[in-house]
């Protein structure tokens, strides 16, 4: 499944989903999360997920939902306005609190140091992004979020080429 997280004022999530729709793409793969209206805070760092509720954020808000569609996704892109060059902070504390999929103990993976993963699901990372990003430093940066989760970078979009990223959905 793709699921794809919306945190734009412009809700280009919805243009994306109408070039799926269009490439005959089956709506019962993917799935539009608009997050306009959610409450979703940033990771506090309490290390609950990890020690005293393993795989359950202690941070209760609307984060949750979206954190067990991620574990289920094959697929998930970070649609997100950009602001100094990076994703905005709404797209930022969903991508700090995946830790509840990690967790507290580490591996050397091809001389680097890697969490080990809670689930054996690996969700494919993507972004696409609207105002002036600096592509190369969000392409470094989605690629280094994705080895963190033992899975790929699918490769960063700005709004306007985002049919190259509806291709990488299909």
């Amino acid at each position: 499944m793709v699921l794809m997280i919306d945190t734009t004022t412009s809700h280009i999530g919805e243009q994306v989903v109408e070039e799926l729709l269009q490439r005959g793409a089956n709506p019962t793969e993917f799935e539009l999360i608009d997050t306009t209206g959610m409450r979703i805070s940033h990771c506090v760092g309490c290390n609950y997920c990890w020690l005293k509720t393993p795989g359950i954020c202690a941070v209760k808000d609307d984060y949750e939902p979206i954190l067990k569609k991620m574990n289920r996704a094959d697929q998930v892109w970070l649609i997100s306005d950009t602001h100094f060059g990076f994703v905005s902070y709404q797209t930022k504390n969903i991508v700090d609190r995946v830790m509840p999929l990690v967790t507290m103990y580490l591996k050397v993976k091809d001389g680097q140091m890697r969490h080990v993963m809670r689930y054996d699901r690996q969700l494919d990372i993507g972004v696409i992004y609207t105002g002036d990003g600096d592509q190369a430093y969000l392409e470094w940066w989605c690629k280094r979020t994705a080895l963190n989760l033992g899975s790929r970078s699918l490769g960063v979009f700005e709004e306007a080429r985002r049919k190259e990223a509806v291709l990488c959905m299909l």
